[in-house]
């Protein structure tokens, strides 16, 4: 259907109208795409509202004074309203010749051609948000009402032309709670071994966004070693589902990832995760996941073993038995009390060590990991005085 389907009309922020407003009156086509039509047609929240208009780069960029060039080589002009908010304008374009990775685009084109060239159905619907049509040439509504994943046109073209569709496709399946059209399901699976072409950093964003937005975990680890993405991508991803959670609240992708995969940490460093996310998953394999018992001292120790892990081990021990650590409410008295579980939490310092005698080096930090055992053992004596007359013993 190319003629324009007519719909309930869309309650539009009026910072995009006047935006399409000003390009049509400039003698430019423009219509809103993307995501947040999509979830306007499943009564979702809108996300940011992008637009696509036949006017080049160049013509936003004349016509609208305050902009930014958030993918020049891409077609998209970012436009600042009133309220300094941006807006994604991205010219009518077309595939001319891909490699499964990048795509060179021609200008010029058609709103059907720049449709055509979307990776789902239900992403290929426009909306006009002047005269309130829609333009639904590969039938995404239809495929909203049935609650079906489809790939425009021919769904091995379209994930040979960007691999990365595939993941896609599994993402918004578990996301809305769709099934996959038959004809794409086997496409992904014919085509699983192109996603080796797709850089670490576009595969950790796509896996992160599953797991933020997957309404089943276990669909999701399902569909990711149905369709071979898993052998492919993540052979650590455990077959055998691992949580008791299914749909947590907390939707951390890191701490999922490690709660989810065999050796986590060769996972995040394979999807060049920062430094310090790779430190953080350094931190949660660890070989003391848990305390040796519930009392208050082998809690307290166990913190001060852990350190900044506690909460991820906790979280951790949630997702993979459905309830809260035994421990966990220990945690919270000690931490509630303010009891000393670090060096910095004495009540002294080395400087203070040394002034009453402790030889300065590594005296000092001996005494003060002496100290430490103590106030671990018996949060009472840690008063200056006290930890004083004990260290003068100790030196």
């Amino acid at each position: 259907m190319t003629g324009g389907r007519r719909l309930e009309r869309l309650d539009l922020p009026d910072e995009v109208v006047e935006i399409a407003s000003r390009l049509e009156r400039a003698g430019f086509e423009t219509w809103c795409v993307g995501g947040a039509i999509r979830d306007a047609l499943l009564g979702q929240g809108q996300a940011d509202v992008d637009l696509a208009t036949s006017a080049t780069p160049e013509d936003v960029q004349r016509i609208f004074r305050r902009t930014v060039a958030v993918g020049l080589k891409f077609g998209t002009v970012g436009v600042l309203d009133r309220n300094r908010q941006l807006h994604e304008v991205t010219t009518f374009r077309r595939d001319v010749a891909t490699d499964g990775r990048h795509a060179v685009v021609e200008y010029g084109v058609s709103l059907d051609d720049d449709l055509a060239r979307r990776d789902l159905t239900i992403n290929a619907i426009a909306y006009h948000p002047l005269d309130y049509r829609w333009r639904d040439p590969f039938h995404g509504i239809d495929d909203l009402e049935a609650g079906v994943v489809r790939a425009v046109g021919d769904p091995v073209q379209r994930f040979r032309e960007d691999f990365l569709r595939i993941l896609r496709a599994m993402r918004f399946a578990t996301r809305l709670g769709f099934t996959i059209h038959p004809a794409t399901w086997e496409a992904a699976q014919a085509e699983v071994e192109g996603l080796r072409r797709l850089s670490a950093e576009r595969v950790r964003d796509e896996w992160f966004r599953s797991l933020e937005s997957a309404r089943s975990l276990r669909r999701l680890v399902r569909l990711w070693h149905e369709s071979g993405a898993a052998r492919v991508l993540l052979p650590e991803l455990l077959p055998p589902f691992p949580l008791a959670v299914d749909a947590p609240d907390e939707r951390d992708p890191l701490l999922l990832t490690a709660a989810l995969c065999e050796d986590p940490c060769t996972v995040v460093r394979r999807l060049k995760c920062s430094n310090a996310e790779v430190a953080r998953v350094e931190r949660y394999t660890r070989p003391d996941p848990a305390p040796g018992g519930a009392d208050v001292r082998s809690v307290r120790r166990w913190l001060a073993s852990v350190g900044v892990a506690a909460d991820d081990l906790l979280a951790v021990y949630r997702l993979r038995t459905g309830r809260p650590a035994a421990w966990a409410a220990t945690v919270a008295e000690i931490r509630a009390r303010g009891e000393p579980l670090g060096r910095g939490d004495l009540a002294v310092t080395g400087t203070d060590l040394q002034a009453a005698g402790v030889p300065p080096g590594p005296a000092v930090g001996r005494v003060l990991g002496e100290l430490l055992d103590q106030v671990l053992d018996d949060p009472s004596l840690n008063r200056r005085e006290v930890l004083l007359d004990r260290a003068r013993g100790l030196a």
